[in-house]
């Protein structure tokens, strides 16, 4: 009987410590409700088309109208533009303001009359793994659609199109060509091939940088405040700013040296190519560490225990696969959610880090300002909180 008499004042103490701190209950049912609500709200399940343009030769007697190749690949191809220099085209595939090119040949009349098939060229320039399958299962469908245009113009013509259009040497053209007209000549430009280690290893990179700032920072203040460290803060001769600065450092140097041993881990051992440099590499780990630690701190000044610290820190980690890019492509969801997925500072350490790892250069540079505001803004938010902390310690 005693035994169970104490076994019963822990459960009470246990669900008394629970009712007491409201916080913990709400974040623990409400948190992961909140994320699955809002992921089933934003995510579509379809993935946006290939934005795409076509380079058509000069002297060719193709259509030059979009409209005209709307239906090639439905769904997966959006014609954007129909030109003629391939130049031009091609540098705007590698700055990313298309994402598929098609090059229409030359003269395809008489690569038919030579019983050859005809070949399009179509370029991409992925480095996610995903979307050059999809670019690849675009083509099939395009090359698809352009042969079953043919072959049906032609048995709407009958013999006239094969002895007037292809002349008396139709007759030689091989039963192959004739089912198959066309064929498709693919490229990528990325410069480094499109494999899953390389592509997930800076974002799993960049999830475990946030994640371990976050956890270091979300303790360290929390702790303070229950053991009555606060009160000591007030009467010492420091103020909120270098309080607030010497967390910032701490936890930045172990931070930053769990991610350099990572770093090397994922260049050295798993074969991840680096291809921007190690300067511009660290650059944006400090950003990305920056922002993460005023998450982290936020945290750990609002949550009014260790275990609401755990649970916010888990919440995040949560929403950040989600959102972030890490396993779905952001542009996969809705506008609106977007904005929410840019607010998490993996979302931008995802894409910076893909893109200069596997692209040596950064294209969407507006990233980068983007999490050095996200870092600066929690920073000030931080010191606010922190100075209002101070003045009620009791």
């Amino acid at each position: 009987m005693g035994s169970l008499v104490r076994i019963g004042s822990f459960i009470g103490k246990e669900l008394r410590e629970v009712i007491r701190r409201p916080g913990v209950l709400l974040s623990t049912v409400i948190g992961p409700f909140a994320i699955m609500l809002i992921f089933g709200l934003a995510y579509s399940g379809n993935r946006a088309p290939f934005l795409t343009e076509i380079i058509i030769p000069e002297g060719t007697n193709l259509p030059r109208d979009p409209e005209y190749y709307a239906d090639l690949a439905p769904g997966r191809l959006l014609v954007q533009d129909v030109g003629t220099d391939a130049d031009a085209a091609e540098e705007r595939l590698r700055d990313g303001d298309i994402d598929l090119l098609i090059i229409a040949p030359e003269d395809a009349v008489t690569e038919l009359r030579s019983g050859h098939q005809t070949t399009i060229r179509v370029l991409w320039n992925e480095i996610d793994p995903v979307y050059n399958q999809l670019a690849g299962l675009a083509t099939s469908i395009l090359v698809s659609s352009l042969n079953s245009q043919i072959i049906e113009a032609a048995a709407e013509e009958g013999i006239a199109f094969a002895e007037g259009e292809l002349g008396p040497a139709a007759a030689d053209v091989p039963p192959d060509v004739i089912a198959n007209p066309t064929t498709a000549e693919t490229e990528n430009l990325a410069p480094t091939e499109p494999d899953v280690i390389s592509f997930f290893g800076p974002a799993v990179f960049a999830l475990i940088i946030q994640h371990l700032a976050v956890t270091l920072a979300a303790f360290s203040l929390v702790r303070e405040r229950l053991s009555g460290q606060m009160d000591r803060f007030r009467v010492a001769p420091v103020n909120s700013t270098e309080l607030l600065l010497g967390k910032y450092v701490a936890f930045g140097v172990i931070s930053l040296a769990m991610a350099g041993i990572v770093g090397g881990l994922l260049v050295g051992v798993l074969g991840v190519p680096l291809l921007g440099g190690w300067l511009a590499f660290v650059g944006i780990v400090l950003l990305l560490t920056f922002a993460s630690l005023g998450i982290g701190l936020l945290i750990s000044l609002f949550a009014d225990s260790e275990r609401q610290a755990v649970q916010l820190s888990m919440i995040l980690l949560l929403a950040s696969v989600f959102f972030s890019g890490f396993v779905l492509p952001v542009t996969d969801f809705a506008e609106w959610a977007r904005y929410l997925a840019y607010a998490l500072p993996v979302t931008e350490g995802i894409a910076l880090l893909q893109e200069h790892m596997l692209r040596g250069e950064v294209q969407q540079t507006w990233m980068i300002g983007v999490l050095a505001a996200i870092g600066i803004l929690l920073y000030a938010i931080s010191l606010i909180r922190l100075r209002r902390v101070l003045r009620t310690a009791d």
